[in-house]
């Protein structure tokens, strides 16, 4: 059986989840058409070929009204985004619209858009460029770059959005040996990054080995288990997936009987799922018990309102 053959059998969505269990960045690749309009898309397929000489490569769907422009540029730039630049990754995913209209961007010498607040970017000249598949692949040698490592760079796992952390296993989460009188013991990130480490490290299996559910199928049904029915843009921007990656998401708790769609986008939660979204709360309120053990009801009211009026303010920041 050939290559395509055998791909051909494959469940395409869960062939797209398996691969998304490689984490990648995010890019925004910008280059200029014939007329010389700005021309952007998203593609996480950002990836090196060569140190010396300075080669790079993404693909672009072959379907993609971008991809005969993309495909006969001589020039583009490679836009790695942030982790605040959400919003420019689901701009520039979109289809039909002027994805550059209100947004700020200047020109490289060789004339394709750089966006402000990118942790890092690529001006490129095309090398070459290759059939992959319904993909072209397309090479870049890198005419000139900068990075900016203030920025932490959005990172796409697992169909959803994230940022780039130490593992548990690189930061040490027994601060038992810290001095009580030392810098760290008083140092609220410290302090939140160890907890975090604990508290996380079994919830997210457990809700897949007991009952089959993926992060963020988690993060949909309790959201939707407090306010019962919301849009899909907001639910999608809420959890942190990208809205096309959102549907296929909806599509599998549905299928699950969790979720029924509305007119206009609108998502609501079944009576099984609002049961299933419970039980998914206790067994993390029961973990959530285990790790508070030690404090006082009082202690655990004050800790969550201080960690409450932390985030809303900044939120507002």
């Amino acid at each position: 059986m050939s290559n395509t053959d055998s791909s051909a059998a494959f469940d395409l969505r869960d062939f797209r989840r398996a691969l998304g269990q490689f984490p990648t960045g995010v890019t925004i690749i910008t280059t200029k058409d014939e007329n010389g309009g700005p021309i952007g898309v998203t593609a996480s397929s950002f990836n090196s070929v060569s140190i010396s000489p300075a080669l790079v490569l993404w693909s672009v769907d072959k379907g993609a009204f971008s991809a005969s422009i993309m495909e006969n540029a001589e020039y583009f730039s490679v836009n790695v985004l942030s982790k605040s630049q959400i919003d420019m990754s689901n701009r520039f995913a979109g289809r039909g619209e002027d994805k550059f209209a209100g947004v700020d961007y200047s020109e490289c010498p060789n004339g394709s858009p750089l966006f402000k607040g990118c942790a890092a970017q690529f001006e490129c000249k095309t090398w070459n460029v290759y059939q992959g598949g319904d993909h072209l692949i397309i090479v870049g040698e890198v005419l000139d770059y900068r990075h900016d490592e203030s920025k932490s760079p959005l990172v796409f796992a697992c169909g959803s959005y994230a940022v780039s952390m130490p593992h548990q296993s690189s930061v040490a989460s027994d601060t038992s040996k810290v001095k009580g009188d030392g810098l760290l013991d008083d140092y609220m990130l410290y302090l939140l990054r160890a907890a975090y480490t604990k508290c996380s490290a079994q919830l997210y299996p457990e809700l897949m080995a007991k009952h089959g559910i993926a992060p963020e199928e988690w993060r949909a049904l309790t959201l939707l288990g407090d306010i019962g029915e919301a849009g899909s843009e907001y639910l999608a921007r809420m959890i942190g997936q990208p809205s096309d990656v959102f549907k296929a998401t909806i599509e599998r708790m549905q299928n699950k009987g969790y979720v029924i769609p509305l007119a206009e986008g609108e998502i609501k939660l079944t009576e099984h799922g609002y049961a299933m979204a419970k039980r998914l709360f206790e067994i993390a309120k029961s973990q959530e018990e285990v790790m508070l053990a030690d404090l006082s009801e009082p202690q655990r009211r004050d800790l969550k309102q201080g960690l409450k009026h932390v985030a809303d303010a900044g939120a507002h920041q």
